[in-house]
């Protein structure tokens, strides 16, 4: 996408300036995303966005800039405009260009770019709506899309590396609305991967519609949830949610540099229940947060994050790995050219135990099943959270007794790792975003059901 010499120049001319290191990141995305109102088809979006974005190291210091031409000029006016503040006398030289060609283990068979599958999406989506409205009169609306986006990159560095990728995201989401007339209540469900639209063969819209208006409907006929500590049962799947956010961004070294994370100074310590083992994992087949590489270049990889309840390893980009001097991890992922790259997640999970949901339900006198997570808030120095139970339901003696709603639970989540006592078989996956300082990425989450001993559960009952 950029002509090797230039990108040699404008590296180079960055180096003259006294950076110790210089990278040039280009970028090319091509999106179709298609939206659907119950039964009608609201808008079809299509566009493609181009970029290079232009990083100089000073130090541990990052300067960057980014633009949308490629003329050599104008990246290298770039340059010394980042440089203005810190020119000094060179400090490294430029290593001659070795291209390094990818092993694509997500490679798609039916890509973006080769058809954007119009009509067959549509269909799918509508037969989603139809599965949903059948459920029952109180399904009032549905809202589906489907997004597929193909992503083009390529990376030079002064460190002489030269390389591209290839990566192509699908998603289909549909969400149902339930009404009695009085309340409305919400339920959704989604798949995707690190794939194209082949992945049609493996979704199902009949299950999809289904799933929503199921959800939709148990929602609108819970009760208010009771409030206090008390155990809790999180469901597999997206429930890894919390893991993620409550303890995953304390492990990157974008705040354990900074020492703005509760576990920036426990490696090799109990940090959980003996039960509890974590992988960041970006290495799983056609899995929506997978990479062939990261977007500073390097190979990724399956990192053991907690062993047995012991810290085992941090998430390290490139600038981390200085400031920390732990080895990279192939963690360095950016939202686009716009942004530098910084440590995240990619494929998140606590590994399955075994354990059965309905032992774990019957061990509990009074408590919550929290079937399935939603979205929250995170205190990122501390890993305090509050998030929402979007189905949930309360167990009393051993049974769960009737759906609730409006629940929320509140703990931190170097507290929650030594509460969990139980981990289930049921392990599974699911699709998110995850927003950062590098912009929003596609992340995996996941987990089997866990029960943890105790969390603060907020409700209005």
């Amino acid at each position: 996408m950029l002509n090797a010499q230039i990108a040699h120049d404008v590296i180079d001319h960055a180096l003259s300036l006294g950076a110790d290191f210089a990278e040039v990141y280009i970028e090319k995305n091509e999106t179709n995303l298609i939206s659907t109102l119950s039964s009608e088809v609201q808008s079809v979006e299509s566009g493609i966005n181009f970029g290079i974005g232009l990083r100089m190291v000073y130090g541990t210091k990052v300067l960057y800039g980014y633009t949308n031409k490629v003329d050599k000029k104008e990246l290298q006016r770039i340059i010394s405009e980042l440089a203005a503040k810190d020119l000094r006398d060179p400090q490294s030289s430029m290593q001659a260009f070795n291209f390094e060609q990818v092993n694509d283990l997500h490679s798609p068979a039916k890509a973006l770019s080769v058809d954007p599958y119009v009509e067959s999406k549509i269909a799918y989506l509508l037969k989603a709506d139809r599965a949903a409205s059948a459920a029952g009169n109180q399904i009032s609306q549905t809202r589906g899309n489907c997004m597929q986006r193909e992503q083009n990159i390529e990376l030079f560095n002064s460190d002489g590396l030269h390389t591209t990728d290839q990566r192509q995201y699908i998603r289909a989401v549909l969400t149902a609305i339930a009404s009695d007339g009085g309340e409305q209540a919400t339920g959704s469900w989604n798949d995707g991967g690190l794939l194209g639209w082949e992945i049609q063969e493996a979704i199902d819209p009949q299950k999809t519609g289904e799933e929503a208006a199921r959800q939709a409907l148990i929602n609108l006929s819970a009760k208010p949830c009771p409030s206090g500590n008390m155990p809790v049962i999180i469901g597999n799947g997206f429930g890894g949610v919390i893991f993620h956010e409550a303890c995953g961004h304390l492990l990157e070294t974008t705040s354990v540099a900074k020492k703005a994370s509760v576990f920036h100074d426990k490696m090799g310590e109990m940090i959980a229940n003996p039960i509890v083992s974590a992988v960041d994992d970006g290495t799983m087949v056609k899995q929506w947060g997978s990479i062939n590489i990261d977007d500073e270049g390097l190979p990724t990889q399956r990192t053991q994050l907690i062993k047995d309840g012991q810290l085992n390893n941090f998430l390290v980009d490139k600038i981390g790995a200085q400031q920390t001097g732990y080895e990279a991890t192939g963690s360095g992922r950016r939202e686009s050219y716009k942004f530098a790259p910084a440590s995240r997640m990619r494929n998140t999970f606590i590994e399955p135990g075994d354990s059965s949901l309905d032992e774990m339900i019957s061990s509990i006198d009074k408590g919550i099943y929290a079937s399935h997570m939603g979205g929250g808030s995170v205190s990122p120095g501390t890993g305090e959270f509050n998030f929402a139970v979007t189905e949930g339901y309360f167990i009393e003696n051993g049974k769960i007794k009737y759906p609730i709603k409006a629940a929320t639970l509140i703990s931190t989540g170097p507290k929650v790792l030594k509460e969990i006592s139980m981990i289930g078989d049921d392990f599974s996956l699911a699709c998110g975003m995850c927003g950062s300082v590098s912009g929003a990425v596609p992340t995996t989450v996941g987990q089997a059901t866990l029960k943890v001993d105790s969390i603060l559960v907020g409700g209005n009952a």
